[in-house]
């Protein structure tokens, strides 16, 4: 979710973050027309924007960028900073831009999310990276999104026409930055929540997408981090996915930070909650995602 900035300085943010980008190509995830699209806009079209390591830096891993933004909007401290760490790092980045609410509503979000890890999947010789070494993040409805990549997945499709799409859409780890995970319970957020099924939707859907409960053996090992302080998604939707996990027996490593606001994205000066992207370094070198 776009953090509570005064409009100005969230404008001067994003404008700096666009004269700055140095993003490499642009890839639209589906090129012969979006399934399900209302337009040709902008809007209508999901992208990833990739995010390369410098020559010589490249360690064999991918990620997809999920921004938050309550699944109405993509916040700008939380994609292209995101990836260009991540690139520093030696992974390639990938930066999604997925479709919003109220235009759009599940699975459209989903949809774009499979598409964008089989899509990356498929890059993985082009851009040198280890197909099974592909994770997601996300932050606040984009932790919601990456959630729900990592437990609404499949293996591909066999006999599928479009060789992307027979590729497993199933992330090999994911990242989840105070997400937004318990739609089913009163911790959810009722914004995302509303901008992703609606306005009335059915118990069991919303159950469906309350990740906690979707949590199985098969999961992908996590990294979550999340704060006491925030009131926006309070801390119990990461206490309960990881609980989930644990239950199930996923590797998953958590973060609960004393202090710190929602969506302070690498940290924004905060001096704890600054330290996350160091500690998912280790992380991902413990798990082998990394080299140590």
């Amino acid at each position: 979710m776009t953090p509570r900035l005064p409009r100005l300085a969230f404008l001067l943010a994003s404008i700096f973050i666009t004269e700055n980008a140095t993003a490499q190509d642009v890839i639209t995830l589906w090129p012969g027309g979006t399934p399900g699209a209302k337009g040709t806009e902008p809007a209508d079209v999901p992208t990833l924007t990739v995010y390369k390591p410098a020559d010589g830096k490249n360690k064999g891993a991918a990620i997809v960028v999920c921004p938050g933004g309550g699944y109405g909007g993509l916040a700008a401290h939380e994609n292209q900073p995101i990836a260009e760490w991540y690139a520093s790092k030696g992974l390639t980045a990938f930066v999604l831009k997925y479709r919003l609410g109220p235009r759009y509503r599940h699975p459209a979000m989903i949809n774009d999310a499979n598409r964008a890890i089989r899509t990356v999947r498929s890059k993985a010789g082009e851009y040198g990276f280890d197909p099974k070494k592909i994770g997601i993040i996300g932050f606040s409805a984009g932790g919601h999104l990456a959630s729900t990549a990592g437990t609404h997945y499949d293996a591909g499709k066999p006999d599928a026409t479009d060789p992307i799409e027979k590729l497993s859409s199933r992330p090999d780890f994911m990242v989840l930055m105070y997400p937004v995970i318990a739609m089913a319970t009163p911790y959810g957020h009722s914004g995302s929540k509303r901008n992703l099924l609606g306005d009335n939707p059915p118990e069991e859907l919303v159950k469906s997408l309350s990740n906690e409960t979707q949590v199985t053996k098969d999961t992908p090992p996590a990294f979550i981090v999340h704060t006491f302080e925030d009131v926006v998604v309070p801390p119990e939707n990461a206490l309960l996915f990881t609980m989930a996990m644990s239950k199930a027996g996923v590797p998953c490593e958590l973060h609960m930070f004393e202090k710190g606001r929602h969506g302070l994205g690498l940290g924004m000066g905060d001096p704890a909650f600054s330290e996350w992207p160091g500690l998912c370094e280790i992380w991902l070198k413990q798990r082998g995602f990394l080299p140590k």
